[in-house]
């Protein structure tokens, strides 16, 4: 019997298998590129929002901090769904010396907008003006040189005018002499509207209360929003 015949369809035959092999093999080489390609990008990195600040900050006298006017702002941010973090670098006390050697250890933790919120309490102590300004100006210039990019906020102050007509003229001044030197975004007054309403306010008349913070908040936010 010739075998030549049989001998060809066989080697045809081992031909087909092996190429059909090939195209399996390469499509399952292809699958994980497929599916790589529909993963989801993990999510963008949270940036930061820094409020510095005194009692006010902190929310001094709210059984619940973050019924403060930051944690308000946190939660405006989430219900718009920014991509934000809100840090309370708030201290109940703090003057803008005792600020001026808190910052180091702050600045230590990357930042992309700081709020100060500095200067009441010296302004209750009658600390000269020209200290609070140059503290002032020195927590802004150790942000600026540790992050260029970061937004500068400051949020103004102003004090009853017991401690005389002239300190409370000049303290007042501070605030916008020190935005327009540093080109930032000023709040004119954090208190607006809350200042002096008893209502508003705990009965030590300088701290507001869970509503006065909520018109804090908005004082804050009318200021910040274009910067987010």
């Amino acid at each position: 019997m010739n075998r030549s015949p049989l001998l060809f369809l066989y080697l045809i035959a081992v031909s087909f298998l092996v190429s059909c092999s090939g195209e399996k093999k390469e499509d399952a080489t292809s699958k994980p590129d497929s599916v790589a390609t529909t993963a989801k990008k993990p999510a963008a990195k949270k940036k930061t929002i820094v409020f510095f600040g005194n009692s006010l900050t902190a929310g001094y006298g709210l059984d619940d901090p973050s019924k403060a006017f930051a944690g308000l702002i946190q939660k405006r941010i989430d219900s718009l769904g920014l991509n934000y973090k809100v840090i309370n670098a708030g201290v109940s006390g703090e003057t803008t010396s005792g600020g001026n050697s808190r910052i180091d250890w702050l600045l230590k933790q990357p930042l992309d907008v700081f709020i100060l919120e500095l200067g009441g309490n010296d302004g209750l102590r009658g600390i000269p003006v020209s200290e609070t300004k140059k503290n002032l100006q020195a927590i802004l210039d150790k942000v600026h040189a540790k992050y260029p990019d970061a937004k500068l906020v400051l949020a103004g102050m102003q004090i009853p005018p017991n401690m005389g007509q002239q300190y409370a003229s000049e303290f007042r001044a501070v605030y916008a002499d020190i935005a327009a030197k540093n080109d930032l975004t000023l709040i004119p007054f954090l208190l607006e509207g809350v200042g002096g309403e008893a209502k508003l306010n705990l009965p030590d008349g300088i701290h507001p209360t869970e509503e006065g913070h909520k018109i804090v908040a908005e004082n804050v936010w009318e200021k910040i929003q274009g910067l987010l």
